[in-house]
């Protein structure tokens, strides 16, 4: 259904540095790399363009969260949720809902909030019940 998913940075360097570690904990790394941003992929990635991308805003003006906006990544287990916040807390990130079950979502709902430094909205989330 997408194509590919973005969010904007002013600091190509310090996103990298955030990113690669905690996208890391889904097995996801940083494929591409430019002056204006990078893209990430899962591991063994062969297809054209990584599906998720941190890039500079084209038309110059200073990036800013929407409001509303968020993107989810899914993990496989909720070892990887947890992980992933871990992760997003110890790289400059900040806490929008620590790893927890949200019922109210559907039974097995295991999901993580928090923002990157720039203030982008992420989510992880496994959708499987424990083993």
């Amino acid at each position: 259904m997408l194509s590919h998913v973005t969010v904007g940075t002013a600091d190509v360097l310090r996103a990298t540095e955030f990113y690669d570690p905690v996208l890391a904990t889904l097995g996801l790394a940083r494929v591409k790399t430019f002056k204006v941003g990078a893209g990430y992929a899962p591991e063994g990635f062969s297809g054209i363009e990584p599906p998720f991308w941190i890039l500079r805003p084209q038309n110059r003006q200073p990036p800013n969260p929407g409001n509303g906006c968020m993107v989810a990544f899914e993990a496989k287990t909720r070892a990887e949720v947890d992980a992933f916040h871990a992760a997003l807390l110890a790289h400059g990130g900040s806490d929008e809902g620590a790893p927890g079950l949200r019922a109210h979502y559907h039974p097995s709902f295991y999901g993580a909030y928090g923002r990157d430094p720039e203030g982008n909205k992420l989510c992880c989330v496994c959708h499987r019940p424990e083993p």
